[in-house]
């Protein structure tokens, strides 16, 4: 059975935590791209430094959110349903997503362009004139997204994670109502 309380409470943390996870994975890009550019430092370069990370943290969030949604979802929902409440799950499936997230981004054609003519847009591939050879092994930068996908792993769990299947109401057996 299902107490819908727990449920609404918990599907609110769910939100609350994919949110904050996203946007926690998004600062870790950020905070680490602007932090090796800063060679030489000021009060007025450490103020710009600050807005630019920021921005580019709302921005890298609402990538991550976008392109994490779906198997996030998956990995949320099994999670709920087997009632999986520990860190390594929540962990590694955030780190895994990243991972495949940035392999996929890899895959993709580096020329790939939106296009329009007058009949509406049109997505256009023009293939480069010389082709690049298949690399083996991981893109550059693949511990990085996995970094970035456990600690959004983390802050999930300790959201929501911790929580996962709480709503469901165990059956009683008939000895256990005789008392």
């Amino acid at each position: 059975m299902i107490d819908g309380t727990k449920l609404f409470f918990q599907l609110l943390r769910i939100a609350l935590g994919f949110s904050l996870a996203i946007i926690a994975a998004g600062l870790f890009l950020s905070w680490g791209f602007f932090r090796t550019l800063s060679v030489h430092g000021g009060p007025e370069a450490d103020i710009i430094q600050l807005i630019a990370i920021t921005w580019s943290t709302i921005i890298s969030a609402s990538v991550i959110g976008a392109l994490s949604l779906i198997p996030t979802g998956f990995a949320i929902g099994f999670a709920e349903l087997m009632k999986w409440r520990g860190v390594i799950y929540h962990v590694s499936a955030g780190g895994l997503i990243a991972l495949i997230l940035w392999g996929i981004g890899g895959a993709l054609p580096a020329d790939l362009f939106y296009a329009s003519n007058e009949a509406g847009g049109i997505i256009a591939y023009s293939s480069p004139g010389t082709p690049t050879p298949p690399t083996e092994g991981l893109r550059p930068g693949s511990s990085v997204a996995a970094s970035a996908g456990f600690i959004a792993g983390f802050i999930y769990w300790l959201i929501a994670g911790k929580a996962s299947g709480s709503w469901w109401i165990s059956r009683q057996s008939p000895s256990d109502t005789s008392r």
